[in-house]
């Protein structure tokens, strides 16, 4: 297994990729993974700099606007609609002066609801309790190379469950929050249960919605899901979102699909 990281800080707004986030589509792309983790990076050190209590970061939505070239990445975060209860932050990734990623991030107060919780999934089956799948066989590119996959059964056409976890840190040298670090592992889920065999269909996603009901903890990020390709070229990747107490969110994913 690797060691090291997939991005190293140049100043205070940009990152250089190094080899180890390269994409499954194209090796000469940045695989959105560990992107998404490091804009969520970005914004939680922006929100930890705002007076007052902290928010708690509960839904992240990010726009692919474009090509993510395996190059240095300035991102920009600035708080849209400030408040003491709820806040909503953007932020944007740019790559060689454009704009590639756009995402916001609403941020709710924390509060005792342990009276009232519950609902949700079943917890999945440990990792530990689970066999190692070389997922390198069906993707390239040193992001996929770099995880530590281990399905709960046989992965199928569009459907698996599977935990994610990897040894490199997010940004070299720097601590990454638990939520940035299980945040740059989600976008996985539409790489583990494809419906068609990547060599004769392209099914990139053009986006990410990520929803939380909890922190989540740990170094492994859990992903329970189904994709759906319809008719006319598009699809969708659902994931229940767990952690190794239980599940703590949801995402969703919008397809492109596309014979290559």
């Amino acid at each position: 297994m690797s060691t090291g990281s997939y991005y190293e800080r140049i100043d205070e707004h940009s990152f250089k990729p190094t080899a180890h986030a390269s994409g499954a589509w194209s090796t000469d792309e940045v695989h959105f993974s560990p992107l998404g983790g490091l804009i969520t990076h970005a914004i939680e050190l922006h929100l930890a700099d705002r007076p007052g209590v902290p928010l708690l970061l509960s839904r992240i939505s990010f726009d692919i606007l474009g090509r993510l070239a395996l190059d240095t990445c300035e991102i920009r975060v600035e708080t849209i609609r400030p408040g003491r209860t709820i806040e909503l932050v953007e932020a944007v990734a740019l790559i060689g002066d454009r704009p590639v990623v756009r995402a916001r991030a609403w941020c709710l107060a924390a509060g005792d609801t342990e009276a009232v919780a519950g609902g949700g999934d079943d917890r999945l089956t440990p990792p530990g309790e689970l066999a190692p799948w070389p997922m390198g066989e069906l993707w390239p590119g040193g992001y996929i190379a770099s995880l530590d996959v281990r399905p709960l059964g046989k992965p199928l056409p569009g459907r698996t469950t599977a935990w994610i976890s990897t040894p490199l840190d997010l940004v070299a040298g720097e601590p990454a929050g638990p939520l940035a670090s299980y945040v740059a592992l989600v976008d996985t889920a539409n790489g583990i249960a494809v419906r068609e065999q990547p060599t004769a269909w392209m099914f990139p996603n053009v986006d990410l919605t990520i929803h939380l009901h909890r922190r989540p903890e740990g170094d492994w990020t859990g992903l329970d899901t189904t994709v759906v390709f319809g008719p006319t070229g598009q699809g969708i990747t659902s994931t229940v979102l767990h952690d190794i107490h239980g599940p703590v969110g949801r995402a969703e994913q919008i397809l492109t699909v596309r014979p290559v």
